[in-house]
């Protein structure tokens, strides 16, 4: 928690800064400073329900700054969008809850060689504050953290940008982008938490904490070993080249607000190889495990990882927000468990309606 305290204070006051140079009469055509930042609550309370539930309180706080500056051929732009969230519901186990957890930031640097048409160099950054959990009884395994996962691009392309009726456009694309991701967890807390899931799951003696989120997150590569059995190389990040897409909508219209942003990325490395039928091919009778092959056939051309995320807010009464966030997401070889078991590539999605305390400006 004091990471994310620090950080949110920080970007705040870095933006508050920025913000505050547009009252100089040197830049107060070039630079343009907007967002929203809102708390979000709910509860719920019951006695002698007969219908069922419990009672509940639910807390999320979002900062979503926009900063450009536009002067002279040159543009600026950066996006803060971040948000937190707990849930507390009246139980014995599990009481409190990460509800929601997101650090979005992006930046890029532009000259307008045409009309709307910018050379522009892109980089941005996603990832969480805090360990993420998955909710079992008796034991509540840890699933993703701070840089686990975490997506760093970086791009050189053209931006195409245009203003129609107070709505701004953006597009973005880059055929020359790197994008790093990361499944980073450190000796000290991989140590933790492998005691920890032991303990609590005594069966599994394999357990490695670090492995599992490499795995998870697609930080690994599997090859042939000079013996032709299939090896796993893990690592704390994987980095690709290839092309970036992104495309934002943002409108403002008297109290209402409205955001959208989608990024593509897609590696240009060759087609992978089927470790399957490779391993099989050479060892008669034996199979391996389908779970692996992923990182080899789909990190590949063609197979773009989708990140899709809107916010709406409406302002009334002065103080008082309401908003919906979307947030879509979509990447190949990482692999998502159902309730049975079974894992497999899947669409993420997470919608978010609250009321609230905000400020819009």
């Amino acid at each position: 928690m004091k990471r994310l305290n620090i950080l949110l204070v920080l970007c705040v006051g870095a933006f508050a800064c920025l913000s505050a140079q547009t009252d100089s009469t040197a830049t107060v055509k070039a630079w343009k400073f907007d967002g929203n930042i809102g708390l979000n609550a709910t509860g719920t309370g019951l006695v002698n329900w007969t219908g069922g539930g419990k009672n509940t309180v639910n807390g999320l706080t979002f900062v979503r700054l926009h900063l450009l500056y536009d002067k002279d051929a040159i543009a600026w732009e950066s996006d803060f969008d971040t948000d937190f969230g707990v849930s507390w519901i009246d139980q014995t186990e599990d009481r409190l809850r990460k509800a929601s957890d997101k650090i979005n930031f992006s930046t890029k640097f532009g000259w307008e060689f045409r009309k709307d048409l910018y050379l522009t160099v892109l980089g941005s950054f996603q990832s969480q504050y805090i360990i993420g959990r998955e909710i079992k009884k008796g034991y509540d395994p840890p699933i993703s953290k701070f840089l686990a996962p975490s997506y760093t691009d970086m791009g050189i392309g053209i931006d195409w940008k245009h203003t129609v009726s107070g709505c701004d456009f953006s597009v973005f694309v880059s055929p020359v982008a790197g994008r790093i991701t990361t499944a980073y967890v450190s000796d000290k807390l991989n140590g933790y938490y492998t005691a920890e899931h032991r303990e609590m799951v005594p069966d599994e003696k394999d357990y490695d904490f670090r492995r599992y989120l490499q795995e998870k997150y697609g930080t690994y590569k599997i090859i042939l070993n000079v013996e032709g059995v299939p090896d796993i190389q893990y690592n704390d990040a994987r980095a690709e080249f290839g092309f970036f897409f992104k495309g934002t909508i943002a409108y403002k219209y008297d109290n209402m607000t409205l955001g959208s942003t989608l990024m593509l990325y897609t590696p240009y490395q060759g087609r992978g190889y089927d470790i399957k039928t490779a391993y099989e091919a050479t060892h008669p009778g034996e199979t391996w495990d389908v779970y692996y092959r992923y990182s080899n056939l789909n990190r590949q051309f063609g197979y773009f990882d989708v990140d899709w995320d809107t916010n709406l807010s409406y302002r009334f009464a002065k103080v008082l927000n309401v908003t919906l966030s979307t947030s879509l997401k979509y990447y190949p070889g990482v692999l998502i468990a159902d309730n049975d078991g079974v894992k497999k590539e899947r669409v993420q999605f997470k919608a978010v309606v609250g009321i609230g305390l905000g400020y819009s400006f």
